[in-house]
């Protein structure tokens, strides 16, 4: 293979990765303009020194293992502290344990191995274990609050409210189409809205969050069996995203995620 061939094979290796990296930097920072500019500072490290894939790992792992290094040296902050409440937000994630949602999201939204894990934050696979068990212990311990769930059907819906409420956090209501969530969400006023992409009336959970949020500063969940579609970095998009089919431990950790950059939810101390 020539020089020019190889280029053009590593160049759509790597766009084709990109949309999950953005959705990994969204999930980490709670916006899209935080995470995509650290994944565009990742890239144009990358076209500079392409040293880093000369190994026998999937690119993938090599592109989240150069995207690690940056994100660990940017020293971006999650959430900047615009009002008293975000500045409790930013002061617990604060004290959550280095690289432990970092594990988490790798390995739950992403679905890494653990062994690629160790490889892309440069510790052991043990290391990996632990940080991702304290994780979930000291998310799960850190926030409670109402949940608004939009989602057509039935069987999804009621697995969806269950893990919401086993993760300790309220469940609102369930909401099937554009027109029952906006009167839903007028008056439950919830802290994190989970909505499908698609509803029952061939309606948009698009359209139905923008709507939803002229009224609200809430962060919003997206379930969608094309997430790349959405993750494109051309317009506002979500920050927090599920892959469907969806598995528990995602939507554990995108929930716990989400939480910490709600407006209204309710803190431990």
């Amino acid at each position: 293979m020539n020089d020019t061939m190889r280029d053009k094979t590593f160049s759509e290796q790597l766009t084709a990765e990109m949309p999950y990296l953005r959705r990994y930097a969204r999930g980490l920072t709670g916006s899209q303009s935080r995470g995509d500019k650290i994944t565009v500072a990742t890239l144009k490290t990358i076209l500079d020194d392409r040293s880093p894939f000369e190994n026998s790992d999937p690119i993938k792992v090599n592109l989240f293992k150069c995207f690690h290094r940056i994100w660990s040296l940017s020293g971006v902050s999650p959430s900047a502290p615009e009002d008293a409440l975000r500045g409790r937000t930013h002061a617990l994630l604060a004290k959550l344990t280095v690289n432990s949602r970092e594990a988490l999201l790798l390995r739950t939204i992403e679905e890494f191995s653990v062994d690629h894990i160790a490889k892309i934050m440069d510790v052991n696979s043990s290391e990996v274990r632990h940080l991702i068990e304290t994780a979930n212990t000291e998310l799960a311990e850190s926030t409670q609050g109402r949940v608004m769930i939009i989602e057509d059907e039935p069987i999804i819906a009621a697995d969806l409210s269950a893990i919401v409420q086993s993760l300790g956090h309220d469940v609102t209501g369930v909401s099937r189409t554009h027109t029952e969530a906006l009167d839903h969400g007028r008056t439950s006023q919830p802290d994190l809205i989970l909505a499908d992409i698609q509803l029952a009336d061939n309606s948009s959970g698009i359209d139905a969050v923008n709507d939803l949020l002229g009224l609200m500063d809430v962060p919003v969940i997206f379930i969608t069996a094309f997430p790349e579609r959405m993750l494109t970095g051309d317009k506002p998009e979500p920050a927090f995203l599920i892959s469907k089919p969806f598995q528990e431990e995602q939507v554990r950790s995108a929930v716990s995620q989400a939480m910490f950059f709600a407006s209204t939810v309710t803190l431990k101390g």
